[in-house]
């Protein structure tokens, strides 16, 4: 199986897999995985990218504004272009979208869950700081509660990785 080389870029070859593999099930969805930094998002679709899925984590590649909002008219042509994605953020529009997905999944952990990850991934810089670590929390009371009422999927991200791509694979092929 063919890995995607970015968050972005989808080879001839990859995409040709996608169609056997949509077609096997006759299901093609876009799945929008939200959630507060830290909770896995951008570890599920790497594991998601490893078995073969589109994915695109609008945490990298310049999907965000310096705002820290998607730049909607990329994020319009992605979910025009392709109705197999699987997109990963967390931002403030992205609810203009909710009706592009056929499945809005919010994972969601424990805040010192969410503290003791940030503080060890090596990805990512935010949440090693303080000042970062209070606005977690803060976003945790304030955020996370609107992203429950707009989601159609709640995950606890607890589980393993696996057993969350599990999940999200079975919303993808229509067997959940």
């Amino acid at each position: 199986m063919a890995l995607v080389p970015s968050h972005t870029d989808v080879r001839p070859s990859h995409r040709l897999f996608l169609q056997e593999k949509a077609a096997t099930v006759d299901v093609m969805v876009r799945v929008l995985v939200t959630g507060m930094s830290g909770v896995g998002k951008t570890t599920l679709l790497d594991e998601l990218r490893r078995r073969g899925y589109l994915t695109v984590d609008t945490d990298y590649d310049g999907w965000e504004l310096p705002d820290r909002t998607w730049d909607e008219a990329r994020i319009d042509r992605l979910l025009a272009r392709n109705p197999d994605v699987i997109v990963s953020g967390t931002v403030e529009n992205q609810r203009h979208f909710y009706d592009r997905f056929e499945h809005v999944v919010l994972l969601s952990a424990p805040l010192d869950i969410l503290l003791e990850r940030v503080s060890r991934r090596p990805n990512n810089p935010y949440g090693k700081t303080p000042e970062q670590r209070a606005e977690i929390a803060y976003y945790m009371q304030t955020v996370e509660p609107l992203l429950q009422r707009g989601a159609t999927r709640q995950l606890d991200a607890r589980r393993p990785i696996s057993e969350l791509a599990d999940a999200i694979e079975r919303l993808v092929t229509g067997t959940s």
